[in-house]
């Protein structure tokens, strides 16, 4: 389990920029493979900065396992990603609404979601 992983997440309250690209970098580094920076076009903040990851499974069942098992840990974590189920395959997209980007505690609950996975 990394050291992101072993840390919970901050509740967000406004008020902070995202972080920047120098910022991400070393966050993203300590992440396992397979996570990504991608950008989306929101409504309320234009350009948003999102971590995503596909994990995959066997079957329909096993991912969907898996997502209820990630939707279970948010709600602890009060940190609610986007999560698509399809046949074998888990996607997580997670970022920080309330700023309309990144924070700390996205890259904390991406590890997370590592740790909870790989067990």
């Amino acid at each position: 389990m990394t050291q992101l992983a072993q840390r919970e997440c901050v509740p967000c309250k406004g008020g902070v920029p995202p972080l920047d690209q120098v910022q991400i970098a070393p966050l993203l580094a300590q992440l396992a493979p397979g996570w990504q920076i991608v950008e989306r076009d929101d409504s309320k903040h234009g350009h948003v900065k999102a971590l995503e990851r596909a994990y995959t499974f066997k079957d329909f069942a096993q991912a969907m396992q898996a997502a209820v098992r990630i939707g279970e840990m948010a709600e602890q974590q009060r940190h609610h990603p986007d999560l698509h189920v399809s046949w074998g395959r888990l996607g997580v997209e997670v970022w920080t609404h309330k700023i309309g980007g990144l924070t700390e505690s996205d890259f904390v609950f991406a590890a997370k979601c590592d740790a909870l996975l790989s067990r």
